[in-house]
């Protein structure tokens, strides 16, 4: 029987797992799907699976009209101790129970390519689940390691993410390198500075290559919140007025609005005392009809969708001076032309969080940035032209490299077979 391992990269925005053939030696294809997960409105009793996972998630979220339980960015719940469990049709589920769902569903879509129970993989974690918070870290390690164990893992070792990403940039190098690798995902940036060598691939040693490693938790969802917030929550009523008592005019509170701006928070407004205050508000703001577009997006569960709004606009901004954030849904239009200025101003600030945590980073272990060879950059985040200005003008003498912004984590965690070895 083939032997097989898998490597896998759980992402908050999108989660890949690479299949390695280990007795060719090489990577025998990869999957990739969006990290998703959707819960069907109507409860089968006669079903023993109400939910769709991926791509799959978008479509039965919209055909469904957006009225069951649509779930995005698992990942990050996993070092909050304050997410004990949800519960979706009487059934409850833990933050474990969630990410084994998407573990699952990778595995399930490569048992199947290869005809065969895969129980070996390495699963790629961030240096940090949620900055530097030991007890975060290692609650979010534990819970995660569980969630392997639930989707059908028995033979698992861990991986830190940017490692990963650095032994698939070393399969392409021709001398050995001191690299700095830096993954940029949607939930956090990780930093790796490590000594590469094609002479090493597959080595069963790299312990003395791995010179310094560090994470920040800002990402590409923390550019999204601050667009969200600067475009978006004005057209939900950001700044709706409403008469508290007869001649005393109010604003309504901000408060509200920040949680429209991250997808966690959305289950804030699930509360009978709360869905009280924005009617109340709605009301006596003369039906403020921006207002009412906080109402129809919160009754409606078009929180993604909008998001998806944003995302777009994201992306045409890495190639183009100008881009469209364009929404129209149920009443609610959006058409507003943000050029590439705007864009940097509105995520500067998450920027600058990058860039001083990566000065902090090289001063702290004593990194010469004249002796680095190379960067590699990976991470869908990486292709933001602010990260890219970034990199560029911290590091103007070295050369800017990427891999497949998508699959190259999976791919180098699934040539981390070394970690199996009895006496690394």
């Amino acid at each position: 029987m083939k032997k097989f391992l898998y490597g896998i990269d759980f992402g908050t925005t999108n989660s890949a797992l690479a299949i390695y053939d280990e007795e060719k030696k090489e990577i025998h294809s990869t999957i990739i799907i969006p990290s998703l997960i959707y819960f069907y409105h109507q409860f089968d009793v006669g079903s023993d699976r109400n939910y769709v996972v991926g791509e799959e998630a978008i479509t039965a979220y919209i055909n469904d009209d957006m009225k069951g339980r649509f779930i995005k960015s698992v990942k990050q719940i996993l070092a909050r101790s304050s997410f004990t469990e949800t519960r979706i049709h009487n059934k409850r589920y833990n933050a474990s129970d969630l990410v084994a769902i998407i573990l699952k569903e990778l595995k399930d879509r490569a048992d199947q390519l290869i005809g065969h129970d895969c129980q070996k993989a390495v699963i790629g974690r961030p240096v940090f689940f949620d900055d530097d918070d030991v007890q975060k870290d290692t609650l979010a390690q534990s819970r995660l390691n569980k969630a392997a164990a639930i989707a059908g893992f028995t033979d698992v070792r861990f991986q830190f993410e940017p490692i990963g990403a650095a032994f698939a940039y070393e399969k392409n190098l021709a001398k050995k390198e001191h690299v700095l690798v830096a993954d940029l995902g949607g939930g956090t940036t990780d930093f790796t500075y490590l000594i590469l060598d094609p002479k090493k691939v597959g080595s069963k040693d790299r312990k003395n290559d791995m010179m310094a490693n560090g994470g920040i938790y800002v990402g590409g969802d923390s550019f999204d919140s601050a667009f969200m917030w600067e475009k978006g929550t004005p057209y939900f009523g950001k700044n709706t007025q409403y008469e508290a008592t007869p001649g005393k005019i109010l604003t309504v509170p901000k408060s509200l609005f920040a949680n429209i701006c991250s997808w966690e928070q959305m289950n804030f407004f699930n509360g009978l005392r709360i869905q009280k205050d924005i009617e109340d508000y709605y009301y006596f703001s003369g039906n403020n009809p921006q207002f009412k577009n906080l109402i129809t997006l919160i009754e409606n569960n078009l929180g993604y969708s909008v998001f998806q709004s944003i995302e777009k606009t994201k992306i045409t901004l890495t190639s183009a001076d100008t881009a469209t954030f364009d929404y129209d849904k149920m009443g609610i239009h959006i058409e507003e032309e943000i050029t590439l200025p705007d864009y940097e101003q509105i995520i500067a600030k998450d920027v600058d969080r990058i860039a001083n945590y990566l000065d902090g980073f090289m001063l702290k272990n004593g990194i010469n940035a004249q002796k680095i060879d190379s960067l590699f950059l990976t991470g869908g985040t990486s292709m933001v032209v602010s990260i890219q200005k970034l990199f560029k003008n911290r590091f103007p003498h070295v050369n800017l490299n990427s891999g497949d912004n998508f699959k190259s984590v999976a791919k180098g965690l699934a040539y981390s077979g070394y970690l199996f070895e009895d006496d690394y």
